[in-house]
């Protein structure tokens, strides 16, 4: 490749020689901003080839290509790459997504075309957006600022917003984007005497509820999408096929169902629990789905009750895993049980576990066996005998 950078305007260019199948030397020379390519290396070597593949077929040097359809905006392709997210996309990702898009990405560069997204636009953007204060649920006065996590989420969106751009020949190429570094996620967990503390604080109208949820790692959706059916308390088994986000049922969050045994307090509990109601195991009085700002209190006066700090209904996912991991169950029985998708997220619970390390590492100061110094010879020998 002949790319080249002007010295003097920065601007990029290609120039090369080649010979023409009828013996004729000629020069061919261009800029990839002339055919709606970005203006870098990148975009001067596509440029080049798509000249040089002209040239080759037709034997005309003159010959320009005419400059493609103008991009759309930003703004004006957001709802183009929503559709396409809704065919493969949970209806609260999608939601999500939209979200993300209205609040900070199409006020930030809604009005550039999708072709002047360029690394540099990109940058700037992760500057406006560190700059940008989060949602501020608590009191402080000073809202905190959005975190590294979020900002990448942002930039997920809008990458994948230009790949598709790029597949539907808008734009020639995706910029690269440099993302940042986000520390470890935070999670908070009850430890074995909170837990218990906790159970003995809560209102008996709750408590199973508190209790499966310690017990199963379930999550919120998950529970109050729960239904009888999906129990079998003979075996001794929950089967986690429905999940609900704001009113509406769908399938888990990894998109597969699993199933999670439960241990003989959870049985008896929900035995002794069971009611006419409706399907639903947790609902209200009626029978009908509980929405999520009908949870928060009860387990909050729980927690004030029994002298805890405040904790979320995730809390208790995190108290299940962590419980788990520090009883000594594999990471791989705890991805299983929780439903992740990959042991990544699995592994945040890894460190609640150092005694499984430290015992792996102390069996390197026993003495060797006969056996280890047996297989020590066989090596040696067949070592010499090559």
């Amino acid at each position: 490749m002949s790319a080249r950078r002007d010295k003097r305007y920065g601007h990029w260019y290609y120039r090369k020689q080649i010979r023409l199948a009828d013996g004729r030397v000629v020069r061919i020379f261009g800029v990839p901003t002339t055919i709606g390519l970005p203006d870098n290396k990148v975009g001067a070597e596509q440029a080049e080839r798509l000249h040089l593949d002209r040239v080759l077929k037709t034997g005309e040097v003159t010959q320009t290509p005419s400059p493609p359809k103008e991009a759309p905006k930003v703004r004006e392709f957001v709802e183009t790459y929503l559709d396409a997210s809704r065919l493969q996309n949970k209806p609260s990702s999608v939601d999500a997504k939209e979200w993300t898009l209205r609040r900070h990405l199409v006020p930030a560069i809604g009005d550039l075309r999708l072709d002047q997204v360029t690394y540099a636009v990109i940058e700037d953007l992760k500057i406006e957006l560190a700059r940008k204060p989060a949602r501020n649920k608590s009191k402080a006065t000073v809202p905190p600022r959005l975190s590294a996590k979020s900002i990448n989420n942002c930039l997920t969106i809008l990458r994948r917003m230009l790949v598709i751009a790029r597949k539907r020949g808008l734009i020639a190429a995706v910029p690269e984007i440099d993302w940042l570094k986000a520390p470890p996620l935070e999670f908070d967990f009850l430890d074995f005497e909170e837990a218990k503390r906790l159970l003995a604080a809560v209102d008996e109208q709750w408590r199973t509820m508190v209790l499966v949820a310690l017990r199963t790692g379930m999550r919120m959706g998950e529970l109050i999408a729960l239904r009888w059916q999906d129990l079998d308390l003979v075996a001794g088994k929950i089967s986690v096929r429905q999940n609900a986000v704001k009113g509406k049922i769908g399938t888990p969050k990894s998109g597969k169902e699993r199933e999670i045994p439960l241990s003989n307090e959870t049985i008896a509990a929900l035995k002794s629990y069971r009611h006419l109601k409706g399907p639903l195991v947790f609902c209200t009085s009626e029978g009908k789905m509980l929405k999520y700002t009908e949870l928060r209190h009860p387990l909050w006066r729980a927690c004030r009750k029994a002298g805890l700090r405040p904790i979320q209904w995730h809390a208790c996912r995190h108290t299940f895993a962590s419980h788990l991991v520090m009883r000594g169950v594999p990471l791989k029985a705890v991805q299983e049980l929780l439903g992740h998708s990959t042991i990544q997220m699995t592994m945040r619970y890894a460190h609640l576990g150092p005694e499984v390390t430290r015992d792996a590492v102390n069996l390197l100061d026993k003495p060797a066996n006969g056996n280890v110094a047996m297989v020590r010879g066989s090596v040696m020998a067949a070592s010499a005998e090559s």
